[in-house]
């Protein structure tokens, strides 16, 4: 029998894009234990309702501040746009955890930190400029939310957006490499103006780095929220736990766990249990909080 997971962080997305954060953190933080949950069955986010995302993003931060993570990362552009304040108040009053693999529980009260994919992302990009224009691309939720965009203005930066709700649809199907990709990215990107930095505004696109960067050429950096969100997080939970054993991984999937790890397979793999769980033990753990 394994030993439980201690320590663990918490990390969810609407798919498998998340998983750019996760193998980041990862990197970052070997010896940790993780939680990821991919909301596969609801995929994507950037096309529904901003109160729907929030009532979906609630019920996966219960669920996985119910198992005892010490830390939630939404690594999800859409859900840390719309409902980042809400989570950051409710894992705020956590009161007990069962934790996982039958551990005890967590006595409480006890605060959950939340960290969101946007802030990061934007003070990269403030970092990097040299011109002050900053371009940013993401599903049509994190766009029509203004949030990169009140951000980068707030700084002083001119800001330019464009919604792409076609790509997370072509990395979730393995597609990232077909001619279809590019076609996709060369029609959303052609009436960009002048720029020299794009921030990849969904944790999926960086996996389309290659022909993002090939569209736009050399001359503009591309900022990548998943990179940075984990250099981010990796600070606040640092030193690492004493023990050098690799951390374990348990994935939960509400959709397809074969489609989910095939789609893995595209952006750098599995490593861990994949679980099956009901959206329903979601909306469960929700209305359990209510």
């Amino acid at each position: 029998m394994q030993p439980p997971l201690r320590r663990a962080l918490g990390v969810f997305d609407s798919g498998a894009g998340g998983l750019t954060v996760l193998h980041a953190l990862r990197r970052r933080m070997p010896h940790r234990d993780f939680v990821y949950l991919g909301d596969t069955a609801r995929v994507p986010y950037g096309r529904k309702p901003p109160e729907m995302v929030v009532d979906f993003a609630t019920g996966i931060a219960d669920f996985l501040c119910g198992l005892g993570v010490e830390g939630l990362v939404v690594a999800c552009n859409t859900a840390s746009a719309v409902a980042l304040p809400k989570l950051v108040e409710r894992c705020a009053r956590w009161d007990t955890a069962p934790g996982l693999d039958g551990q005890v529980g967590i006595p409480g009260p006890r605060n959950v930190p939340v960290w969101g994919v946007i802030d990061p992302g934007v003070e990269a990009a403030t970092r990097v400029t040299r011109t002050g224009r900053v371009g940013v691309i993401g599903t049509k939720g994190t766009i029509g939310s203004g949030a990169y965009q009140s951000r980068l203005e707030a700084r002083g930066l001119r800001s330019w957006a464009q919604a792409c709700p076609m790509l997370v649809h072509v990395v979730e199907e393995g597609l990232a490499d077909s001619p279809e990709a590019e076609i996709l990215v060369r029609h959303y990107l052609s009436g960009r103006p002048e720029m020299d930095t794009l921030i990849l505004g969904c944790t999926h696109y960086p996996v389309l780095r290659d022909v993002l960067q090939r569209v736009v050429g050399d001359a503009v950096t591309l900022v990548d929220s998943a990179e940075v969100t984990a250099e981010t997080v990796a600070e606040a939970f640092e030193p690492a736990p004493r023990h050098t054993a690799p951390g374990r991984v348990v994935h939960f999937v509400t959709g397809d766990p074969v489609a989910f790890a095939h789609t893995a397979g595209v952006i750098g793999g599995v490593e861990g249990t994949i679980v099956p769980l009901a959206v329903t033990e979601l909306a469960g753990a929700c209305r359990s909080m209510a």
